[in-house]
């Protein structure tokens, strides 16, 4: 079993803004230990995966920091997406490329912002879904047995009787819930987090691609076909822009016939937002997680960030706090997910500075 990896790294981590920016996102920055989070994904790989078997997804943008932050891969195996077209694109670009390379290629498909704790576990999960990926023609999903009723994730209904030892067939993909609905997925037992890795064979997802979505199937033919020659940056640059905007859960895994999912008994987090953050840091005798030079008083449960100025919180409770050079970010912990609309702002008032 010929085994590579496919780390998608194209976003900007809308949620991590001040910090999480264009040239800066948040896979590769430091949230947590010494490390990004995109070098930690490859650390993660390491004893499972060669490094001339990695590949990452990304854009012009980012580029040159994932060359920097993984100078231990090959130059020619960061790849560059002309155009963001959503995962669905970016697993086809991938897939084309190494099973033009290697036919009978096993992908493991991970995003390179995620936090997992448990190597040995983490690596026995993968294992077990690319052998039955390879020997089913599988397209196998990763689930995180759930552990309260989250409404920042996504969820995957399993079939309770197993189709061989810890696989089981996917009955539904569920988009975020609100909190009563994650609390009936959690209560009917048979809903999983969904963690967002894939792992299959690359002529199988192709052949997937080739069924429900064609005219994707035929454009990455088009560019597989101009692999090696002149022409193929050209051919790329051209067919990827005219493809359709989808995720390969929309595009394909809610559709196949071939899904099924195995447990990661792993610590996990997506990591979605600064209140994933603050859950996740070390706090004080008040629940305040604090980075840099930091006063509280009287002040609890909040994640205050300032690496580079001195902050005082007096009086206030449940806030995120991130002050970075040129942005400040104050708001209540339970509104985090919407970060993303201050993106939005800047976007429409043209402040690009600050994106």
């Amino acid at each position: 079993m010929n085994l590579y990896a496919v780390i998608m790294a194209g976003g900007i981590g809308s949620r991590f803004w001040p910090r999480s920016k264009k040239k800066t996102p948040k896979q590769l920055l430091k949230i947590f230990g010494e490390r990004t989070m995109i070098q930690e994904t490859v650390k993660r790989l390491k004893g499972i995966v060669k490094n001339e078997n990695i590949y990452v997804i990304t854009n012009k943008i980012q580029k040159t920091g994932v060359l920097t932050q993984l100078s231990q891969l090959p130059v020619e195996n960061i790849i560059e997406e002309p155009f963001g077209r959503n995962t669905a694109a970016c697993i086809g670009l991938a897939s084309v490329l190494i099973e033009k390379k290697d036919p009978n290629a096993v992908t493991l498909v991970l995003p390179a912002d995620h936090i997992i704790n448990g190597k040995k576990e983490f690596h026995d999960t993968l294992l077990k879904a690319a052998e039955f990926a390879n020997e089913a023609k599988g397209l196998v999903t990763i689930g995180i047995p759930p552990s309260r009723p989250e409404t920042g994730y996504g969820y995957i209904q399993i079939d309770e009787k197993p189709v061989t030892d810890g696989v089981f067939n996917v009955l539904t993909f569920a988009e975020k819930p609100n909190y009563a609905t994650a609390v009936r997925f959690i209560e009917s037992g048979d809903f999983i987090w969904n963690s967002g890795m894939f792992i299959q064979r690359a002529d199988v997802i192709l052949d997937e691609m080739k069924l429900h979505m064609p005219e994707l199937h035929e454009g990455l033919m088009k560019i597989k076909d101009a692999i090696g020659t002149k022409k193929y940056m050209e051919v790329l640059t051209n067919v990827y822009g005219r493809l359709k905007r989808i995720s390969i859960d929309y595009g394909i895994m809610e559709k196949s016939k071939k899904v099924y999912l195995t447990k990661g008994n792993f610590k996990w987090s997506d990591v979605g937002s600064w209140e994933a953050v603050y859950e996740l840091s070390e706090k004080d005798e008040n629940k305040n997680a604090k980075v840099g030079q930091v006063y509280t008083e009287s002040s609890v449960n909040s994640f205050i960030y300032s690496p580079d100025k001195f902050v005082a919180l007096i009086g206030v409770e449940n806030l995120i706090v991130i002050n970075d050079d040129d942005s400040l970010l104050i708001c209540h912990r339970d509104k985090a997910q919407d970060v993303k609309n201050v993106i939005d702002y800047l976007k429409i008032n043209e402040l690009t500075e600050y994106l």
